[in-house]
């Protein structure tokens, strides 16, 4: 087992050679290429909010939850400069942040899983992430991927430390959305209006303070676009969309929760989806979505009814609110205002026979070969993952380990010296897969808490076989996308995709409670090219020596009493 005296003391000399080879993503571009380089900064800090009534101490980005969006060109080289400027020690103050969807070739540095490819970013400390869109555009999303490392611990450790401090920020507020626009946007004839006004987030909110959650996190809210109502609560100001009669919207919805899947749809209009995850697909008309938490969808809506306030419902199937209330008084609600409408709440009626999409109608745009031979079993790796729940621990696992994020990042070790998937931490939780290899990975639904969104970083994937539809594979044309359902008793998901982007990978379940509880597993994939395909810059190695040197204090939160009163 590496000792983390070892990986600090062969690092250095790894990490400098590396970075003296190329010590910017700028030499991974020809240079006779014009790169626009698109720079921002966005600012993580605590303030009160108070998004659906209730006043709670969260963490936002730039003053706001959900965070600023995030806007780009297909082709951008992304910089980001990150400035922790948290302070609130009732939540986590050290972070690090995923940039959902997006594939980080040569970046996987950048991909900002902490305990997988980076150390966190500490308190009034910054880090610039930076990395290339090209080939990827559509709709994106931002999010902490920071929780506490823990020394691995037996299970009746494991409970005592996720009683005490799950590792779930972003569900105090730092999520935000990232859209990549494209300006040959093959679908741009379905719409005439793509903007700002036209992105929906779906989330959920809690009354307290993520750390100090025990047992079953049940949320309080729904959020659309950062505002909702809780039942019993004041009846404060829903989201608004507007749209003018006649035109036609590029709705961009997506899933930020930590835990609920939702039911999505718009009183009195159709849905035609035209992207997947990041990916065009062929058009599909439908009246209703199941959005898993890391799920996105761009849809077209027709503002083509009577003048009138129309609901818009984001049904979810965990919380305080939603059966037992569904949209009493406005919650899991919002609202789809025509100009020239009175400002009122809607009367609108839903469906009582809604066309719900099935994943299996989604099919690419543009074709695009599923990896490895059209037969189950049939890539080059096959993995299957077995879930299960260990009551007595709570804790998840797969193949019979809990993931902990280890305290030396996975990417860290490798760069280190490590070659060998059974000598990396967490042991037995990081699986080697070679490079230009088709990889299949098998994973059942039905245990507990199910169904659970899995999310790949670094890869898109062929779902060629999906929840609830396991007597039939597509190896002919199978949407792809990078979150994906395991369903519920009886299913069996079968993801298939290339190993062309070297790098530690995590493969999780995005109910983030779940990921905290081990739901997860890294893909460590053409380990021995890591180093060479992926030059970390300085800063990058300044950020686990600032995160060692923190006080416990720092890191460990203070818990705080549940609210006597909602």
């Amino acid at each position: 087992m590496p000792s983390f005296a070892r990986l600090l003391s062969t690092t250095l000399a790894s990490v400098v050679l590396a970075s003296t080879a190329s010590a910017s993503i700028l030499q991974l571009f020809d240079p006779l290429d014009l790169v626009n380089i698109n720079h921002q900064s966005i600012v993580i800090s605590n303030q009160n909010m108070s998004p659906d009534g209730f006043d709670r101490p969260s963490t936002v980005v730039n003053g706001t939850h959900p965070g600023p969006l995030i806007k780009a060109q297909k082709g951008d080289l992304m910089q980001i400069n990150v400035i922790n400027n948290l302070t609130d020690n009732t939540m986590y103050r050290a972070t690090s942040i995923h940039w959902h969807g997006m594939n980080q070739h040569g970046t996987t540095w950048a991909d900002g899983a902490a305990g997988v490819n980076q150390c966190p970013i500490s308190p009034q400390e910054s880090f610039q992430y930076q990395f290339s869109t090209t080939n990827q555009a559509g709709t994106f999303w931002y999010h902490s991927h920071y929780r506490k490392s823990e020394p691995l611990a037996t299970a009746k450790q494991h409970t005592e430390i996720d009683a005490l401090e799950p590792g779930t920020q972003y569900c105090d507020g730092l999520r935000g959305p990232f859209v990549i626009y494209d300006p040959q946007d093959p679908a741009a004839y379905m719409y005439d209006v793509d903007d700002e006004t036209t992105i929906i987030t779906l989330s959920e909110w809690y009354h307290l303070q993520s750390p100090s959650i025990t047992g079953v996190a049940a949320s309080d809210a729904t959020l659309i676009n950062g505002q909702g109502r809780y039942p019993g609560g004041p009846l404060v100001d829903l989201a608004v969309i507007n749209v003018v009669p006649g035109k036609r919207y590029r709705f961009r919805i997506l899933a930020m929760s930590c835990d609920p899947n939702y039911i999505f749809s718009i009183d009195g209009h159709q849905l035609t989806i035209i992207e997947a995850d990041g990916q065009n697909v062929r058009p599909v008309t439908v009246d209703s979505i199941d959005i898993l938490s890391g799920q996105r969808y761009s849809v077209v809506l027709n503002a083509d009814q009577p003048v009138d306030n129309y609901w818009i419902r984001a049904l979810p199937n965990s919380g305080n609110y939603n059966l037992s209330t569904g949209y009493v008084d406005g919650t899991n609600s919002g609202i789809l205002r025509y100009v020239g409408a009175d400002i009122v709440d809607p009367t609108t009626i839903a469906l009582d026979d809604p066309v719900q999409l099935d994943e299996t109608t989604l099919h690419p745009l543009v074709p695009i070969p599923v990896p490895g031979l059209p037969y189950s079993g049939g890539a080059d790796v096959n993995i299957n993952l077995a879930l299960d729940f260990n009551v007595d621990a709570w804790r998840f696992y797969i193949n019979g380990i809990s993931f902990d994020p280890p305290t030396i990042p996975v990417l860290l070790q490798i760069l280190s010296g490590e070659q060998l998937a059974q000598n990396l931490l967490p042991q037995g939780m990081v699986y080697s897969i070679p490079k230009n290899s088709s990889v299949e990975i098998s994973i059942p639904g039905g245990v507990i808490s199910s169904p659970h969104p899995f999310h790949l970083h670094g890869h898109t994937f062929s779902v060629v076989r999906s929840a609830g539809n396991d007597t039939a594979f597509n190896y002919l044309n199978p949407v792809v996308r990078d979150v994906v359902s395991t369903g519920d008793v009886g299913s069996n998901t079968t993801i298939r995709f290339r190993t062309d982007n070297a790098g530690p990978w995590i493969l999780h379940c995005h109910i983030d409670w779940h990921f905290d509880l081990g739901l997860a597993v890294v893909l460590a994939e053409d380990i021995a090219d890591i180093s060479l395909l992926n030059p970390t810059p300085t800063e990058w190695d300044n950020l686990c020596p600032a995160f060692n040197n923190l006080d416990a204090s720092i890191t460990s939160p203070q818990i705080v009493p549940t609210p006597a009163i909602y």
